[in-house]
């Protein structure tokens, strides 16, 4: 198969899924809104939502401009124009992605007041969603083929350096890496500052309304429930886009950069088909699962909705799965069918041509694994969510206990699915099986977002029906999905930090590669006290990662709390004058864009401080040390919150015998929800962005702090 024939296969691809991107996004767009005060409530969550992105994007263009003239004076010349493309797609998506949520919500609330209907009601908010998910994987991709296109591909016998500093590093290898790199530092604002704002906006919106003054939650007196609409789209909708399209374009980048690697330490004992196969397939392997993702969410956009929304949000992740797996082992034929037997043996491809899709089949399987995993710990449907609930009766301590020991089991199962996938691919298709099988965790991309995405957008909905005082069966319908979102959501968080693990791996093996002599064994000596002080240190990192995290938000939340509380007047109270809901959303996003910066500057310096200082070796120890400590953590973190989380929802639904909201169970439940809105929003999804931004940079600067250290 050809490559710039399979690069135009791909492409079609791509054009088809904008496409299927811009009938939705008109779609929704077109649909009625509803009331005058829902349009009123829907464009005040539309503007402060904008505003907060500008904000955000004054900044993120100035340290992209910054960083982008650095890599081509002392890099490579080309590869600043590549990390202002990473940059670029992954702000396109976040764009997309809020806009089309912040349309979505309030219809999706009106279509529940004309239809009162469940299924046609799931049909608007998946399809709003579905903008937002094939957006990250179709502009992840253009942006990846644009670079390949533009450049020649992907080259192993070719050195550049930058303007003014001679590395010669090879400059393929170093534009994915870059791109990915773009992608990374606009999903570390995103994911950081859009964590702040809606768990400040949140938190401060739950004292005011549910422990100061007894009011519903959402109601339109509070004056942070407008900035709390807002942070949904924020943190889960631009937040979780960017997070999960930097994932996925570096583990693409990753499964280049090891392709070139694995041709280099071969030397002549190998082909040039090889190499050309093991290049190519990923991007193949991508465009096959975001086709699956297209014919998935196609599927249920055009079939009649039942009444169970989890069934039907299931069923467009089976069939996207599904038809990466089928598509996906044609390509590996297509691409590997005429690689000599010797080459393969070389590779460690124990299976021949079955090794790349053998490896995409278990990333696969565990990411729909993670899925089920964490449905069980979060969803109300199951043991660990009713018992913690049922434990409400007893207080707010053995809520945070028992939460916590729900957190802490639910990490063994989904980090044992992980292991298991590393080992069989690794042994199946050695280093490149590994990156391959992230890159198919990843490869249906397209519709876990989607689904994801659908839970901020029926949150929203449900909120904009509380507010605008709409009909109560019309919140009956809203707050099923809103329950149905949280348990999506938390699967979504599951996949992503599952999928940061494989990513991790992939950029620490393709870091090595990169300052690896040309012939030489790849290795990270563990003897070395070297890799073990980093090691430890990278651990540590990461708990002190957290706790900034958690003091920013809780910091943030208390002044929201007490500045919101001093509009709350009589005259408000009794519904005669509305609040200044504009001054509490300015508040949010200042102190969201201010509490970022050190989180992000942690994980952008770390590895350049401590490669300079020590070495690569030093560095890749951080990295290890990092992952380790962070993959349980973050599952921890995003379980024991979305069992908090839905424990108090079902108590609000009146489904715990003898409790109901306003009872000492209903309000130890707040408790647990207010320590878990932190955990799951804040912590949990910022550690995988941490832990693939540090892999990032370090890859980028392999090649200068390989040759300049001062101690090694």
């Amino acid at each position: 198969m050809p490559t710039m024939s399979s690069w135009l296969i791909v492409l079609g691809v791509i054009v088809l899924t904008l496409v299927y991107i811009a009938y939705n996004y008109f779609h929704i767009k077109n649909l009625p809104e509803g009331t005058p005060e829902m349009v009123e409530m829907s464009s005040i969550i539309r503007s402060g939502a904008q505003t907060f992105l500008k904000t955000e994007f004054r900044s993120i263009v100035i340290v992209v401009l910054a960083v982008a003239l650095v890599f081509s004076l002392f890099v490579e010349k080309t590869c600043g124009l590549t990390f202002i493309m990473g940059a670029m797609m992954s702000s396109i998506v976040c764009i997309l992605g809020m806009q089309s949520a912040t349309y979505a919500n309030v219809r999706t609330a009106n279509k529940a007041r004309e239809s009162l209907s469940i299924g046609d009601t799931v049909k608007v908010a998946l399809c709003g969603g579905s903008i937002s998910g094939l957006a990250v994987q179709a502009f992840g991709m253009l942006g990846f083929l644009m670079v390949l296109m533009l450049f020649g591909g992907v080259k192993h016998d070719v050195t550049s350096s930058g303007f003014l500093l001679n590395l010669s590093c090879n400059p393929y290898v170093m534009r994915v890496s870059t791109y990915s790199l773009g992608c990374s530092i606009v999903a570390m604002f995103n994911r950081v500052a859009g964590g702040n704002y809606t768990k400040a906006a949140d938190i401060s919106s739950d004292i005011l309304g549910k422990l100061r003054h007894d009011l519903p939650e959402d109601d339109s007196r509070i004056p942070n429930t407008i900035a709390d609409f807002i942070g949904d789209n924020v943190n889960d909708i631009a937040g979780n886009c960017s997070d999960l399209l930097e994932s996925f374009v570096a583990t693409l980048s990753a499964s280049v950069m090891i392709a070139v690697t694995l041709y280099e330490t071969n030397g002549e004992s190998v082909g040039d088909t090889i190499f050309g196969s093991t290049t190519l397939f990923p991007i193949v392997l991508a465009g096959c699962g975001l086709l699956g993702c297209v014919l998935g969410l196609g599927f249920c956009n055009i079939k009649k909705m039942g009444d169970n929304p989890s069934k039907e949000l299931d069923l467009s992740t089976w069939i996207s799965a599904g038809c990466t797996v089928v598509f996906g082992g044609i390509a590996s034929y297509l691409l590997f069918r005429s690689v000599p037997a010797n080459d393969f043996a070389l590779y460690g491809f124990k299976l021949g041509w079955a090794s790349p899709w053998v490896s995409a089949i278990m990333g696969i399987v565990s990411g729909v694994a993670i899925g089920i995993i964490t449905e069980y710990y979060t969803s109300t449907d199951y043991k660990p969510t009713r018992e913690l609930a049922e434990i409400c009766k007893e207080g707010e301590a053995f809520v945070v206990t028992k939460g916590d020991a729900i957190g802490s089991r639910s990490v063994l199962l989904p980090v044992l699915v992980i292991v298991v996938a590393l080992i069989v691919s690794g042994v199946v298709g050695s280093s490149y099986g590994i990156a391959i099988s992230a890159l198919g965790m990843l490869g249906f991309v397209g519709a876990t977002v989607s689904i994801d995405a659908f839970g901020p957008i029926a949150d929203n909905a449900g909120g904009l029906a509380e507010a605008c005082h709409l009909n109560a069966k019309v919140r009956v319908i809203t707050d099923k999905l809103d329950a149905v979102g949280n348990t999506t959501a938390a699967i979504g968080k599951g996949f992503a930090i599952g999928s940061a693990a494989f990513a991790t791996v992939s950029l620490i093996m393709a870091y090595v590669g990169n300052y690896t002599a040309i012939g030489m064994p790849l290795s990270l000596n563990f003897a070395s006290f070297f890799v073990v002080a980093g090691g430890i240190l990278g651990g540590a990192l990461v708990e002190y990662f957290c706790a900034v995290l958690t003091d920013n938000t809780i910091d943030s939340a208390k002044k929201m709390a007490d500045v919101g509380d001093q509009q709350m007047t009589e005259e408000v109270l009794a519904g005669k004058a509305k609040p200044d809901y504009n001054m509490m959303i300015k508040m949010a996003a200042q102190e969201a864009i201010h509490k970022m910066v050190l989180p992000s500057v942690l994980a952008l310096l770390i590895p350049v401080i401590g490669g300079f200082i020590l070495g690569v070796e030093f560095v890749g120890g951080i990295l290890v040390g990092a992952t380790i400590v962070a993959i349980p953590r973050a599952i921890f973190m995003g379980n024991s919150g979305g069992a908090f989380d839905n424990a108090k929802k079902y108590i609000e639904s009146g489904q715990l015998e003898g409790c109901k909201k306003g009872s000492p169970a209903h309000r130890a439940s707040v408790t647990g929800d207010t320590v878990g809105d932190t955990r799951k929003d804040v912590v949990g999804v910022s550690l995988d962005i941490f832990i693939k931004l540090m892999s990032t940079v370090a890859n980028t600067i392999a090649p200068i702090i390989s040759r300049f250290s001062l101690f090694r």
